[in-house]
């Protein structure tokens, strides 16, 4: 009986080589000589799984279907979007795509080529392409699934057909997945069993389903997060600072989580108790009154507040939901388009308590609350230890969030749970969530230059500290910057004995206040350009953490000007040469 075969997960290649490896051998193998009589073959499609990530979600939904395909009996190819071309696209017949939008409703950082590309006006059309997009997104942001919507439509505008409808999912997505998945594999299945028999089929496979390229899930995810012991907490900045950053360490002794440098940190939070006490006050509202959650979850209204409904931040779609409720004239007009502005103003650092205060009588059912608040979503801290120097724990760099607006003290979820509700010796639900994409180089004697200002900094202790147990003798550099030296310096002792050592081969510093001219990490940058652009020729990676609002996009300007500068090149051809960096993976961004 032929087997496809494939590349096994210890190869010594990338994920998206060993994706494109697997595509490769099945196609090949799609057309080997049919099994014999005695071994009759069952008809299939040839389909393509096509995923946008950037946080890893979509590459993890994208091998559940790949491996569902398989076992349908389809040649299924699963292939990041990272390096794909339109061009591609345009010869598969039958192509699903898992799609995240990232920013202000903008494709992930690595897709944006592929479709700058797919939209330009001479593109071929699609006509022989039958698709089917899944666009995931978070309904916190105003364009909420923007990417995987325009991508579906801009599809479509090019002749492709619809395998089924695009299903936009929010962070709870298990439901909304499970409902396209299945619409999907019903509508292949039709398309199998409805071909004329005397069309070929797209391949011919054995009924025994092919090996999938993919490990095993891990035994604690974020569905079945691992409650893991606070085992040291200790605040980073001096006691007269301005700011508290806090260093954290979980113990997972006892767990099956497993994680690598560059990696992140998911926490399960929970609101704070005295607002959601508040809100149930000032809505005269029973803590134990019976709701409905997602998915026909019973529970009481408290614990819902508590562990499971965002409260701390206003959106558009919880501002149409309560005006409509009772038909809140006087809020409803907000919505209207002419107003945009005025919404975002008024929903701009205001929770539900505030919307409750300012517009009261609306509520006076406990569904009517539950029904209009989305999901309290995990909160991901940059995983700040290294799996071989800190063995059994997992350590992140936490920023504490406190501030006052409209009259009242807030704080991040989180970050106060963290800080001021989670004594050291509690447990508090955690996972993992790969970053695949922020990764060291594979090269022992590789240079790294890492650029992480405030708790920016947090992958690259963990980058320093396994590099140093891992033996590699490539030179790195840091640029750290924060507000002052005296307060601030997160981890100076480490960073400091590093430096005096030479593990650090270079740091330098910005510290943005000690000095009548505020100088941030893209000054350093480009005082040391000469340097700088030494090492990019001599084959160093550039890892940047941190801000992505002002921070990623000024120092992401600084390199585009370090090499326009050093090189001599016209600025088309320097960005040519940052481009380039970035297909080789030598420029890595984990921004938020």
């Amino acid at each position: 009986m032929q087997s496809i075969p494939y590349i096994p997960d210890n190869a010594p290649f990338t994920p998206e080589q060993r994706s494109w490896l697997n595509g490769l051998l099945a196609g090949l193998f799609s057309v080997a000589p049919a099994t014999p009589a005695s071994a009759p073959a069952t008809a299939s499609l040839k389909i393509a799984v096509l995923y946008a990530s950037q946080s890893g979600t979509a590459e993890g939904l994208a091998r559940k279907v790949t491996k569902e395909l398989k076992a349908k009996g389809h040649i299924a190819s699963l292939i990041s979007l990272e390096g794909y071309t339109p061009a591609a696209l345009a010869a598969e017949r039958y192509a699903v795509i898992i799609a995240s939008t990232y920013g202000e409703g903008e494709a992930p950082e690595a897709i944006r080529p592929f479709y700058e590309q797919l939209c330009l006006e001479h593109f071929p059309r699609y006509g022989d392409l039958s698709y089917s997009v899944l666009a995931l997104g978070d309904s916190n942001y105003e364009q909420f699934c923007k990417f995987g919507i325009d991508l579906d439509h801009k599809l479509a505008t090019l002749g492709g057909v619809r395998l089924c409808d695009r299903i936009d999912c929010d962070l709870d997505l298990d439901e909304p997945f499970a409902r396209w998945k299945n619409t999907l594999l019903t509508r292949l299945t039709e398309i199998v069993t409805t071909r004329p028999a005397d069309n070929a089929p797209d391949a011919a496979i054995s009924s025994t389903p092919s090996p999938v390229a993919s490990t095993n899930s891990p035994a604690h995810t974020r569905a079945n997060p691992y409650l893991a012991q606070i085992v040291d907490k200790r605040p980073l900045t001096h006691e007269i600072s301005s700011k508290l950053t806090l260093h954290m360490a979980f113990s997972i002794d006892d767990s099956a989580l497993k994680y690598e440098a560059g990696d992140s940190c998911g926490i399960i939070p929970q609101n704070d108790l005295r607002l959601v006490e508040e809100i149930l006050n000032t809505l005269n509202f029973s803590p134990q009154a019976p709701v409905q959650l997602p998915h026909a979850r019973a529970t009481t209204l408290i614990d819902a507040l508590l562990n499971h409904l965002q409260i701390t931040h206003l959106t558009r779609k919880m501002i149409e939901a309560y005006a409509t409720i009772n038909q809140c004239h006087t809020l409803s007009r907000l919505l209207i388009p002419e107003q945009q502005s005025h919404l975002e103003k008024y929903t701009y650092d205001r929770g539900l308590i505030d919307l409750l205060h300012d517009y009261p009588g609306v509520l006076l059912d406990p569904a009517d609350l539950v029904a209009m608040l989305p999901k309290l979503a995990p909160r991901l801290y940059s995983i700040s230890s290294s799996p071989r120097a800190h063995a059994g724990q997992i350590h992140t760099t936490v920023a504490v969030v406190r501030y006052r607006s409209h009259n009242r003290d807030r704080g991040g979820v989180c970050s106060t749970l963290l800080a001021e509700r989670t004594p050291t010796g509690e447990t508090l639900p955690i996972y993992i969530q790969p970053n695949k994409k922020f990764r060291l180089p594979q090269q022992a004697d590789a240079p790294i230059i890492m650029i992480g200002p405030g708790t920016g900094i947090a992958p690259f202790r963990s980058f320093l500290h396994e590099r140093r147990v891992l033996g590699h003798t490539g030179r790195n550099w840091l640029f750290f910057g924060e507000r002052s030296a005296t307060t601030d310096f997160l981890y100076r002792e480490e960073l400091t004995a590093m430096q005096a050592d030479g593990h650090l081969a270079r740091l330098d510093l910005a510290f943005s206040r000690d000095q009548d001219r505020k100088i941030y990490v893209q000054d350093r940058m480009l005082e040391q350009a000469p340097t700088f652009y030494s090492w990019l020729k001599e084959g160093a990676s550039i890892y940047v953490c941190g801000d992505a609002s002002r921070m990623a996009k000024d120092v992401d300007a600084t390199i585009h000007a370090i090499v326009e500068q050093q090189s001599g090149l016209p600025r088309e051809a320097a960005t040519e040469y940052v481009q380039q960096l970035k297909d080789q993976h030598r420029y890595h961004r984990d921004v938020y």
